[in-house]
């Protein structure tokens, strides 16, 4: 492992300036909040930057912030903080419920928000030095190979999963990203920010190098929403969703006014279900519907040659999500 320089950011743009001002030098830098994934990157030489720069010196951006509109969230906070934050479990359990649901309590204590979000994908094959798609080469060795794990939807070229469990969440809250660049700050919806492989196979988002994601803000939802998070693991702890639903639901009794149903560890990016959403809005949501709902969620699923089990378990975690979310009091 070559040696880097550790730089410490007073601020979101002076560490934009940083990574521009390595760029003009010819050097390549790369940001770390909790550096949890970077640093496992680096010791696994699946990186080499020449400049690391400190996201944890900045002030102000590990805490939440009120307003009549809703939440602000810094990118900089702890996961284990984000899912133990009073109103955020009262007024957007989803959020909570995925991020107390990531990793190991150890790397939750570490990691952040932003870097759960905007972590790299731990195929197996990426991870241990393939010159695949996400490493700059022209190949996905998933495609026949071991893909036990990858996507059912919106793979090609490439077929990794998104590994964010808050990701899910935050597209299903209607959440905007706010992104601090060399051109100043920028708001980008999360159901935009991640980018499928057709669009980009080398990268996961809409992050250039010289930008760094600073916080989210999340809208206050409508009185009677109601959301949760349900993960299924191949073990029980260091690991991501084999799938995954983040469910939001405007409830009015037993009937849903809307939904958003986003699926986690099925595809690249989060993976939104806009047709269930309008399949559940106005209906009075019973186990016949949850049913006919995790039918539906599979619609357009294509099985790699190791993973057709997630088709059935998709139709499995999107009935049981709606059902525990419905009847949370």
């Amino acid at each position: 492992m070559k040696t880097f320089a550790n730089e410490n950011a007073r601020s979101p743009k002076d560490a934009s300036a940083r990574a521009v001002a390595a760029s003009k030098a010819g050097k390549t830098a790369i940001f770390a909040g909790g550096g949890s994934d970077v640093l496992a990157l680096v010791k696994d030489r699946i990186i080499s930057p020449d400049v690391i720069v400190n996201l944890k010196t900045m002030s102000g951006l590990d805490k939440v912030a009120t307003s009549g509109a809703g939440l602000t969230i810094g990118g900089q906070m702890t996961l284990d903080a984000v899912s133990r934050h009073a109103q955020i479990r009262k007024d957007l359990t989803v959020l909570a419920d995925a991020a107390g649901s990531a990793a190991t309590p150890q790397i939750r204590n570490v990691g952040t928000l932003a870097g759960n979000l905007a972590q790299r994908p731990w195929c197996w094959y990426y991870r241990n030095g393939f010159n695949c798609y996400k490493a700059g080469g022209n190949q996905c060795f998933s495609f026949a190979g071991e893909n036990q794990f990858h996507a059912i939807f919106g793979g090609g070229p490439s077929y990794i999963v998104h590994p964010s469990d808050t990701a899910p969440a935050l597209v299903a809250l209607g959440a905007t990203f706010v992104v601090v660049g060399p051109g100043g700050e920028r708001r980008v919806p999360a159901s935009e920010f991640f980018v499928l492989p057709r669009r980009d196979a080398t990268h996961e988002n809409v992050l250039a190098a010289d930008d760094v994601l600073v916080s989210i803000e999340v809208p206050t939802p409508k009185a009677g929403t109601r959301s949760g998070y349900h993960k299924v693991l191949d073990r029980e702890a260091w690991t991501h969703a084999v799938v995954s639903a983040a469910v939001v639901l405007e409830m009015d009794g037993e009937v849903v006014r809307a939904a958003r149903l986003v699926l986690g560890g099925v595809a690249p990016v989060p993976w939104r279900l806009e047709a269930v959403e309008q399949m559940l809005a106005g209906q009075r949501l019973t186990d016949d519907l949850a049913e006919r709902a995790g039918a539906a969620a599979v619609t357009g699923a294509r099985a790699l040659s190791k993973n057709a089990y997630k088709i059935p378990m998709t139709r499995g975690v999107v009935r049981k999500a709606l059902l525990e979310t419905a009847r949370r009091a």
